[in-house]
């Protein structure tokens, strides 16, 4: 099958992954704060983190382009929601809620960023594990 296939499946999984996990975390926490989004993105960037360098041609587990597709830009790529992000974030900055629109654009960034960093640094060290 195609890498397309792969990656329009993927995505699909990941679209579920997301779907479910943010409607969960929405029942738990409720919705004046789009925490579903939140964690979603900042586990998101920890997972792409970790399988960028997991899956790197350095890294421990060696597996094709193919696949490397299929979960960062299939999976991952579905399950991230920074279009959600952006629409929640403007949805609160138009209801006058600066505290809160600020706290999600800088927090989002910096957890994120932080996460992927994170991520990448737990790969790297699953990589120099003795072991197959």
């Amino acid at each position: 099958m195609s890498l397309y296939f792969w990656i329009f499946f993927g995505s699909g999984l990941g679209g579920v992954a997301r779907f479910a996990l943010s409607g969960l975390i929405a029942h738990r926490f409720g919705e004046t704060f789009p925490w579903g989004t939140f964690v979603i993105n900042i586990s998101g960037s920890f997972l792409i983190g970790f399988i960028a360098q997991f899956t790197a041609p350095e890294g421990r587990l060696l597996v094709s382009g193919t696949v490397r597709q299929f979960l960062m830009t299939g999976i991952i790529g579905g399950y991230t929601t920074y279009s959600s992000f952006s629409l929640q974030t403007l949805a609160l900055a138009r209801d006058g809620e600066w505290f809160r629109t600020g706290a999600n654009a800088l927090g989002t960034f910096t957890l994120c960023f932080l996460a992927v960093w994170l991520g990448h640094l737990c790969a790297a060290w699953l990589d120099t594990m003795k072991g197959s």
